[in-house]
């Protein structure tokens, strides 16, 4: 049974990265197809991205007065709907109007799937389990964007949106019959505004939380840059064509899942603090590597090397991320939905941010992007430790 609640959880957390990455092969030829330029184009995007960030915010509270289960069933049928509507746009408008949408339906399932896991699991065994989530979530972005190059080669643009309406479709009817209610009706809150809005002051007052949220948010924007720039860097930079994504997916996310299971069977052995050094360690030196390799090839990178620090890194991102997010979600016990709907909306506030404004900047140098990853390490691992002296601070108060 816990195998089968974790590849759910997992699949409902793929929901949002299926419909960021199965499509990115297939920017040019929708700015061809509406005549737009490419950052039009890019706006699909961050359209999507901001509005996922934005309905985060809610999904955890709404689970946390009406059930974890109904709130995953609504979301999913809105998604549902709306890549139908992608599928059949007819104007580059209308497209935007239906991926804004699917962001507001896609982030239900990681938003609540967290607090699933919090509900049912504590400690070790809840860092164990996000470990697996992300190992078996990971694949995801690899397959995505290799099956969206070769639908779009084979089929079209709208082939894509078309995978993702029978995606959609197909995770509703397995929550449905699936997936178990976590939250007892007895735990649930009472859904008014004041006390709602309390609860959002409390969290956003907690600087502990907020600090380990933007680590959390600002290591991630590794990937979100090179997501963001993902057309660019393998056409453009790369020279590659459409159907040559899996050259920097599978690195990047092979480093996730290899990471991901190192990281799950050493949590009983390792406290989490060395797990989270031993991640950042491993970050700094895939960020050391990328650097002196772009700067010493200039226009000449290639595969493999352009892409094997990528995989470094995000094997150490997935050995710290779970000890930093157990830690976050752990300040407020009797508010999970409403915490990890904060920490996710911090995380996918930080992607949009990244991927839609910071990674356009970066566009045609492969040298520029290396060094935005670097910056986004640097100033992640400044939030973790800050968290780590409020915690303290708060620790010594009591004492004093």
């Amino acid at each position: 049974m816990q195998r089968l609640l974790t590849v759910i959880l997992a699949c409902l957390g793929m929901v949002g990265a299926l419909a960021i990455d199965t499509y990115l092969p297939s920017i040019p030829a929708i700015g061809r197809h509406f005549a737009v330029g490419p950052v039009a184009v890019q706006q699909t995007l961050s359209v999507f991205l901001f509005t996922f960030a934005f309905m985060m915010l809610f999904y955890g509270t709404l689970s946390d007065s009406f059930g974890r289960r109904p709130v995953i069933l609504a979301a999913l049928a809105m998604y549902t709907l709306a890549s139908f509507g992608a599928a059949l746009a007819p104007t580059f408008g209308w497209l935007l109007a239906f991926r804004a949408l699917q962001g507001l339906s896609a982030g239900a399932g990681s938003v609540i799937g967290q607090a699933i896991v919090q509900d049912r699991f504590s400690g070790a065994d809840a860092q164990r389990i996000m470990s697996h989530i992300m190992m078996v979530f990971g694949l995801a972005p690899a397959i995505a964007p290799i099956l969206g190059g070769w639908l779009h080669v084979s089929f079209g643009w709208r082939a894509t949106f078309w995978f993702l309406t029978l995606f959609g479709a197909v995770m509703l009817l397995v929550c449905w019959k699936l997936l178990p209610e976590s939250l007892a009706p007895d735990k649930r809150h009472a859904f008014h505004g004041g006390a709602i809005a309390r609860n959002y002051l409390k969290v956003l007052g907690h600087p502990q939380f907020l600090l380990l949220s933007l680590a959390v948010g600002l290591a991630f924007g590794g990937l979100s840059i090179y997501i963001g720039a993902a057309a660019d860097f393998v056409m453009a930079i790369l020279h590659l064509p459409e159907t040559a994504f899996a050259w920097m997916f599978i690195p990047l996310i092979s480093g996730m899942v290899i990471g991901s299971a190192w990281g799950g069977k050493r949590v009983a052995r390792y406290p989490a603090g060395a797990l989270r050094r031993i991640g950042y360690g491993l970050m700094a030196l895939a960020c050391v590597l990328n650097v002196g390799y772009t700067a010493w090839s200039g226009d000449r990178v290639a595969v493999p090397w352009a892409v094997l620090p990528l995989m470094v890194y995000t094997f150490g991102l997935a050995v710290a991320m779970p000890a930093l997010q157990v830690a976050a979600l752990g300040l407020f016990p009797h508010n999970r939905g409403l915490a990890s709907s904060m920490l996710a909306f911090i995380q996918m506030m930080s992607f949009a941010l990244v991927s839609g404004l910071v990674a356009p900047q970066l566009f045609g140098s492969a040298f520029k992007l290396a060094c935005g990853v670097a910056a986004g390490l640097v100033l992640s691992f400044i939030a973790c430790q800050l968290a780590g002296w409020a915690a303290r601070d708060t620790a010594q108060a009591p004492a004093a």
